[in-house]
This record gives C-alpha cells, sequence and structure tokens, in this order.
C-alpha cells in the first residue's frame, strides 16, 4: 500500500508539473527539430558565397605604417578595389592599408561596400538598400559590435562590410533569420537570443528534470505491474 500511495502522488507532481513546463517543452522539441533539419553550411550562407579572389601584386607589397599601436595580427587579402592589409589592432579594433603605399585607407564608403558585397557572393542579386550603421546600432542579425554597411538584396540576402576595414562580417540570408528566431525561443530568449544563462531559462530546465524523470520512474512501475499481473485464464466448456 505505501509503495502504491507514493506512486499516486508521483503521478500527480508529474501532471501539474507537466502543466508548468508544457509550453517550454513543445517549443524545444518544435525549434530543436526546425534548426537541425537543414544543414548548418546552409544555414550560415557558406553556399552562397564566392571563394576569395586570388590576390596579384603588380610589386613588393609596403609593410603598414602603425604608428607604434600593438598589433596581433596583420594580413594582405585581395579587396573588391585593391591589395589591402587588414590589420587588428589590440583591443579588437581592425583597420586596412593600401599595400603598394602602406598608407592606412580611409573609411568604406556606399559605393565600396557594394562592391565588396557583390564580390563575396556566388551570384549577388539586385541591391535594394545599402544602409550605414554605427557599431553602438548594430542590426540584431549582424551580431558583432562594429561599424557596418548592411547592403540588402532583393531576395532578403544581406551582407555586412566592415566600415573600418571593408571586411565581409557577415552574410545573413532568409534562412539564418528564421534560425536565429528559433534559437531565440529555443533558449527563452527572443528578443536578445544570445544569453543562455538566465533564471527563466534556469528555473524552466529545473522544473522540467523532475517531471521528466518521475515520467519514466512511473513508466518503469506501471510496465514492472503489467509483468507481475496474472494472466486470465480462457474459460472452460462445461459438458
Amino acid at each position: 500500500m505505501k509503495t502504491a500511495s507514493i506512486m499516486r502522488q508521483l503521478a500527480r507532481w508529474h501532471i501539474w508539473l507537466g502543466w508548468v513546463v508544457a509550453v517550454p517543452i513543445l517549443l524545444w522539441t518544435f525549434t530543436g527539430l526546425w534548426m537541425v533539419a537543414r544543414p548548418i553550411e546552409e544555414v550560415r550562407g557558406t553556399d552562397l558565397r564566392s571563394e576569395p579572389a586570388p590576390l596579384v601584386l603588380a610589386q613588393t607589397p609596403v609593410m603598414p605604417r602603425l604608428d607604434g599601436r600593438r598589433i596581433e595580427k596583420v594580413e594582405l587579402v585581395a579587396r573588391a578595389d585593391r591589395p589591402t592589409w587588414i590589420i587588428a589592432f589590440s583591443g579588437g579594433d581592425r583597420r586596412a592599408a593600401d599595400a603598394s603605399t602602406g598608407a592606412m585607407l580611409p573609411r568604406v564608403d556606399a559605393a565600396l561596400a557594394r562592391r565588396i558585397a557583390d564580390a563575396a557572393l556566388l551570384h549577388p542579386g539586385q541591391v535594394v538598400r545599402v544602409a550605414a550603421f554605427a557599431a553602438v546600432d548594430a542590426p540584431l542579425d549582424l551580431r558583432r559590435e562594429r561599424p557596418s554597411w548592411q547592403v540588402a538584396y532583393a531576395d532578403g540576402l544581406r551582407v555586412y562590410v566592415d566600415a573600418l576595414s571593408g571586411e565581409v562580417l557577415a552574410v545573413r540570408s532568409n534562412q539564418w533569420r528564421w534560425f536565429d528566431v528559433m534559437w531565440g525561443l529555443h533558449i527563452l530568449d527572443p528578443v536578445g537570443r544570445e544569453d543562455t544563462h538566465h533564471p527563466l531559462l534556469i528555473v524552466t530546465a529545473a522544473i522540467a528534470f523532475p517531471s521528466c524523470l518521475i515520467g519514466f520512474i512511473l513508466l518503469f512501475r506501471r510496465r514492472k505491474a503489467r509483468a507481475k499481473a496474472p494472466t486470465p485464464k480462457a474459460p472452460t466448456n462445461a459438458r
């Protein structure tokens, strides 16, 4: 009797806990299924990007003049307008320098941002908007605090170009944005879509775990009880 009473109490807890976490569990399952349904390379837009242009130099490159600033990395790349040094300074700042003179290059303008975006794509479409964003006002789908140009195409594709270095920061398709929405729902952070350590998610997961554990215990006990139950005998015909 005592075991049966405990099982009934566990069943009550399972029901009440299930009501609390039913919606989050449905969200976790649905959004998880949506996110794994497509290869991550398609979500990231890897299949939309072109191969980097070959680096062709007419002369020996001139090292950039850094004015004593501490640097972490210097890389020579073929930017859409010219061979360019990309300089990563300590602290996260990034700049571009002309490989033929070593002089620091000015900020990227709208026309150059469009050329860089087109060059980054295998099949660039029709550009419908080129907009500038400050680092503090970076769009949600950029996910980086850098001054940037957003080059938007008619098919919904957006290419973000760093306004200082001319680097392609991100390629965002409609598929990526839907994935981002699903990720935000999955971690119960639909606004920022980045915080995986917040009270709502922690508390919900903490409630869901015992609910699933109790359900497993009840399932095991019921199967055990059925296995012990006597098999009814078939009635015999009296003659």
